[in-house]
């Protein structure tokens, strides 16, 4: 009888040949050091698209919402208002005596339109009661309850954003002495005369005071105080705007003449 030889190939079982792998290939440092720095990359990538997103909105978008608002709410209040949108071929604001003092609405609602023809010829700004966020995010300018109305002997103050959300005082470090700041309300017209500005830390609430930075005195004139953040693109400061009121005119006798195009528009009239 014949004997079969085995052979050391036919002894290992089918089923397990070319199970056996290959050894992996252990990663270098350098290769590591490689995908580490492609994944930084991308999320640094990513990070800063999202930065110019929210920077954008904050410079761009926020500005066209409250534009928008602001709009809206000059159109409610023109309503509102009374008298003609031309000026009276003479007027002397002389001859008006001591301006009509309104009464502060409550918090949100309107109190008069701020043109202002250093900043454009087309900068006509609502004066909201309040100055939260609910009213400087969207609103305009904001008027401070704690002090005068327009046209008081006092301290009638008002703050606004210098950039985003509307930027109402962007341009207030342009202003000049004697450039005309105008303010209307359902009773007239108060004029101001710009005199000064003053750059002072967050904190001095002072320049709210009746006669600012001045406390204990009593006030003898009307003046109209702005703030807004400093520098431009910063808050690290205060830029504060000091005005003097010159004259007033009741709304029978139509606005100033330097604006009367502008108080048109806005009743849309013009």
């Amino acid at each position: 009888m014949a004997h079969q030889q085995t052979t050391a190939a036919s002894a290992v079982p089918s089923g397990r040949r070319g199970q056996e792998q290959a050894p992996r290939k252990r990663l270098r440092a350098s290769d590591v050091v490689r995908i580490f720095s492609r994944i930084l990359g991308e999320l640094l990538i990513t990070g800063g698209v999202v930065l110019l997103l929210f920077v954008g909105w904050q410079l761009w978008w926020t500005n066209v919402e409250a534009n928008a608002k602001q709009t809206q709410a000059i159109q409610e209040f023109s309503h509102q208002l009374t008298g003609p949108v031309a000026p009276a071929e003479s007027v002397n604001p002389a001859d008006f005596g001591d301006p009509v003092i309104g009464t502060a609405p409550g918090n949100g609602q309107t109190i008069g339109i701020m043109y202002i023809p250093r900043f454009g010829a087309d900068y006509t700004r609502p004066i909201i009661e309040g100055t939260g966020a609910d009213v400087l995010d969207t609103l305009g300018l904001g008027h401070y309850g704690s002090t005068s109305m327009p046209g008081s002997i006092g301290n009638f103050a008002v703050a606004g954003h210098r950039q985003t959300h509307g930027a109402v005082l962007d341009s207030i470090h342009t202003l000049v002495p004697g450039d005309k700041i105008y303010v209307q309300t359902v009773d007239g017209y108060y004029t101001y005369v710009f005199r000064n500005n003053q750059i002072v830390l967050p904190n001095r609430t002072d320049v709210l005071l009746p006669v600012p930075t001045q406390p204990g005195v009593a006030p003898e004139e009307r003046i109209l105080t702005m703030t807004s953040c400093n520098p431009r693109f910063g808050s690290q400061e205060r830029i504060i705007a000091y005005s003097v009121m010159e004259g007033w005119q009741p709304a029978s006798a139509g606005p100033p003449s330097e604006i009367a195009a502008q108080v048109a528009k806005a009743q849309g009239k013009g």
